[in-house]
Order: C-alpha cells, then structure tokens, then sequence
C-alpha cells in the first residue's frame, strides 16, 4: 500500500553519488511524516518505514469510548517539520470514521496541510463519516466491506485489530 500512497508525491531532481560516478537521480521534495493512530496503527507502521526510511514518526494515542462509539485522545506527539510534511496517517480500520476523523483534526490544528489517510479495511459508513469531515484528505484503503454492525463493527472485517496484532 505504501507505493501507491506515495505513487504522486512530488519528487525533486538530486545529485547521486553510485559506486562509480555522480548522476541525477530523484527524492521527495518534502519530507515525510507518518503518524500511526496508537495502538493498531502501529503494526502498519513498519511496512511504511521499511519504503519510507527517512520518515519521520508521530503518534496519536486514542480509543473508542464501547458505550458513545466516540474518539478519546490520550496522547498525542507530533515532529516539528509537520506544516511542510506530507504526513500519512496510519490505523489498520476505518469503521464509524470518528476515530480518523478526529486524528485529522488534531492534525490540521497542529500545522499539518498535506495530509493522506491509509487503512486496510473500511465500511461504506465510514468512508462517508470521514469524507463528511475531511473532503480534502484522501483514503487509501485495500477494501471496501459490506457494512457496520450494531455495535460498530465492520462486517465481514477482521475483528479488533490492535487485540489481533499484539495478541491481547
């Protein structure tokens, strides 16, 4: 998924030095930001750094209240360079878009302009809630399930996510 996030990031002309000689070659004319949404993003957050290796990392801590279905920030720690970053965030699923959606939010008040979003696995509720929200972000995602279930669940999906990589 990580080439086709980054497939259109505009790229610069720069001096490369090979084992023989020095040419033209090409890097990103900004840098890179990826901020996986703690704790499921994080197990997507390697794929991108082993692409990405000069990235550089941010986190956004938050969970989904079970009773309201809505977004609780904990934590939330973001590099300096973020107005001028294409920042790319990370979370595994997209399900009500609350979670994203406020991600987004708390991006754009710390500075961020060029921002991408990446899942694996979103319901049609969600991409709505989110585009709703952030017409201007793009979503990347591997596919589209048939729907949430009544507790928010994306149907046929996967489970949770975070409980799924860390094992808990």
């Amino acid at each position: 998924m990580c080439f086709e996030v980054c497939r259109d990031l505009e790229t610069v002309e720069a001096t490369v030095q090979t084992p023989l000689v020095k040419t033209t070659g090409y890097q990103l004319a900004r840098p890179v930001v990826l901020v996986p949404i703690l704790r499921a993003g994080v197990g997507m957050l390697q794929g991108f750094i082993e692409i990405l290796s000069e990235a550089s990392i941010g986190n956004i801590g938050m969970y989904r209240d079970e009773e309201t279905l809505e977004p609780k920030s904990y934590y939330s720690k973001m590099p300096q360079n973020l107005e001028e970053a294409e920042v790319i965030l990370i979370d595994p699923m997209l399900a009500t878009g609350c979670s994203s959606a406020e991600a987004v939010t708390q991006l754009k008040q710390a500075g961020a302009k060029n921002l991408r979003f990446v899942c694996l696995i979103a319901s049609p509720e969600g991409v709505a809630a989110f585009n709703e929200a952030h017409p201007d972000v793009t979503i990347y995602t591997a596919a589209v399930d048939e729907k949430l279930d009544e507790n928010a669940y994306i149907l046929p999906g996967l489970g949770d996510a975070g409980d799924r990589y860390f094992g808990t």
